[in-house]
C-alpha cells in the first residue's frame, strides 16, 4: 500500500461511520481528529501502510499519547477510535491482523455532571429576569432546554412543524439522526406561546423560514449564540457555578430521578443509546441528596 492511501483508507473509514452507522457530524469530526494523529505518528515512524503496523508499534504510539500530555479520557477516547478504526480495516480486508485487539483502557475516572439545584432552576427562569425585545424567545429558549433536555445542537434544529403545542410534545433529532418525541410542561408551553405571539414574527426575513428560534437578524440561531444568551441570565440571576446549555439536560435528567422518574424513561427522553450514560444522573442525585441532609441535619 502506498503511503498517500493512508489517508485514503481514513476517509473510507469516516465514510462508513457517516453513512452505515449514522454518526453525527461531531463525531464524525472526532474521529477524524483523533486518528489523523496516530497517521501523523506512522509517518514520523516511516511508516506508510496500516499492514507494517504490528501491537510494538501501537505500543510506542500509546507511550506517544501519554508523553504528549494527554489527559487518561482523551487517551482512552483516542484508543476507542483506534480500535474502531482496526475492526473496520479488519472487515474490508485492508490488514490481515487486529493488532489492537490486546490494547487495555487506561482507568477513566467519570466525572459526575455540574447541575443547577431545583431553586436555582427557579431563579434562572424567574420571568422578571427576562426584559427587552428578545425577552420572550430567551425565555423559550431556556424553558425548552431545561423541559425537554434537549442539547444544544438539537434545539437550533428545530422547525416550527416540530412543535405541537396542543399536546405539549416536539420532536427533535439527535444524534446518528435518530428522532424522538419528548414532551414538555405548561412553563415552557406558555414561554413558546409568549415568544410565538410577540416576537417570532418580527424576526421572519422571508415567509418561507421555518426554523423555530431565529436571532435578530431572521436567521437560525448559532449554538455560540445560546451560549452567549444563557451566559448572561446566569450573570443576571446571580448563579456562580459554571453554567452551559448541557448543565441545563444534566439538571433536567438529576431532578426526574430525584423526583422518582424511572430510568428508562429519562434514557428515552434524553435519547441515550446506553442507559449506562443515564445511570450516572443517580450518582449525583445521591451526591445531592447527601449534600442536602448535611446542609439541613439539626445534631451537627
Amino acid at each position: 500500500m502506498e503511503e498517500e492511501k493512508l489517508e485514503e483508507v481514513l476517509e473510507y473509514f469516516l465514510d462508513y461511520l457517516s453513512v452505515e452507522k449514522g454518526l453525527a457530524e461531531n463525531s464524525i469530526i472526532s474521529y477524524r481528529y483523533d486518528l489523523t494523529k496516530y497517521l501523523d505518528f506512522l509517518k514520523k515512524n516511516k511508516v506508510n501502510s496500516f499492514k507494517k503496523t504490528d501491537k510494538e508499534l501501537i505500543g510506542r504510539y500509546l507511550l506517544y499519547l501519554k508523553e504528549g500530555g494527554l489527559g487518561t479520557n482523551s487517551i482512552s477516547r483516542n484508543l476507542v477510535a483506534l480500535k474502531m478504526f482496526y475492526r473496520f480495516m479488519l472487515a474490508e480486508n485492508f490488514i490481515q491482523d487486529d493488532i489492537s485487539s490486546t490494547l487495555e483502557f487506561p482507568r477513566v475516572s467519570k466525572k459526575l455532571p455540574y447541575v443547577l439545584s431545583q431553586r436555582e432552576m427557579e431563579i434562572l427562569l424567574n420571568r422578571d429576569n427576562f426584559q427587552g425585545d428578545l425577552a420572550p424567545r430567551d425565555l423559550a429558549i431556556l424553558e425548552l432546554l431545561y423541559a425537554t433536555g434537549m442539547r444544544v445542537s438539537e434545539l437550533v434544529n428545530l422547525s416550527i412543524e416540530d412543535i405541537n403545542l396542543e399536546n405539549k410534545m416536539l420532536r427533535c433529532t439527535g444524534k446518528g439522526s435518530k428522532e424522538r418525541i419528548v414532551p414538555f410542561g405548561s412553563k415552557a408551553e406558555q414561554a413558546l406561546i409568549w415568544y410565538l405571539e410577540r416576537v417570532r414574527g418580527r424576526l421572519i426575513k422571508g415567509a418561507q423560514e421555518r426554523t423555530l428560534f431565529l436571532n435578530s437578524k431572521g436567521k437560525k440561531l448559532t449554538r455560540q449564540g445560546i451560549f452567549y444568551l444563557l451566559k448572561g441570565y446566569v450573570k443576571k440571576a446571580g448563579i456562580k457555578k459554571k453554567v452551559t446549555p448541557h448543565t441545563l439536560r444534566h439538571s433536567l435528567a438529576t431532578h426526574l430521578l430525584e423526583n422518582g422518574a424511572d430510568l428508562r424513561s429519562v434514557q428515552e427522553m434524553l435519547g441515550h443509546a446506553d442507559i449506562s450514560t443515564t445511570q450516572i444522573y443517580t450518582q449525583v442525585s445521591r451526591k445531592w441528596i447527601k449534600e442536602e441532609y448535611y446542609r439541613a441535619f439539626p445534631r451537627k
